[in-house]
């Protein structure tokens, strides 16, 4: 196993048409996060799902125990594959997964998955903070309008501001295509 692993963040049901709360590119993110996701195990990366539930039972989306709150059968786990659930914004918050990381011996994160603004920002400061180095393929994420102070911002808009800031001090930000790329190049060097 290498000292690389790729966290799949929240790419579940109530996230995409149909959903209790879907995203704007949640289709072409999940395809993306599923050709990182088979690249990662061809190369022998750690792969960690993560997934969210509200405690609550009224919450708006990702109920415990409902068809929204599941994985997404795009990007399912493999048996072996752990699942972190997670209860906050934040992944390492109150789970196991910063101990699964450095049971491993884990260096390097790899990270996909959704909201933009939300739990992708949370797990990439919080990873860079505990000293990881982190990459974001940003087009394996996705986000959705929000509002503020009466102003909508479009998804779009709002992915590109977190990836643009993430990409300052956090994180590299690559593409899918340049994320294989790399992959590639580095297992023919090998």
């Amino acid at each position: 196993m290498t000292k690389k692993a790729l966290i799949v963040v929240d790419i579940q049901n109530d996230y995409f048409p149909g959903g209790k709360w879907p995203l704007a590119g949640a289709e072409t993110a999940a395809d993306n996060a599923a050709r990182i996701i088979g690249a990662a195990r061809t190369a022998g990366d750690l792969v960690i799902h993560v997934r969210h539930e509200f405690a609550s039972a009224d919450a708006p989306f990702f109920i415990a125990g409902s068809e929204g709150a599941q994985i997404h059968p795009k990007v399912l786990n493999r048996p072996g594959e752990p699942v972190v659930l997670k209860h906050f914004v934040n992944s390492f918050r109150e789970t196991e997964l910063k101990q699964l990381l450095d049971d491993k011996g884990i260096e390097e994160l790899v990270v996909v998955g959704s909201m933009s603004h939300m739990c992708i920002d949370g797990i990439t400061r919080a990873a860079s903070d505990f000293g990881y180095k982190v990459t974001v393929v940003h087009d394996a994420c996705a986000s959705r309008d929000i509002e503020f102070g009466g102003v909508l911002v479009p998804a779009a808009h709002v992915h590109a501001a977190f990836m643009a800031a993430l990409g300052f001090a956090y994180a590299t930000i690559v593409s899918t295509g340049d994320h294989l790329a790399a992959t590639e190049e580095k297992s023919s060097a090998a």
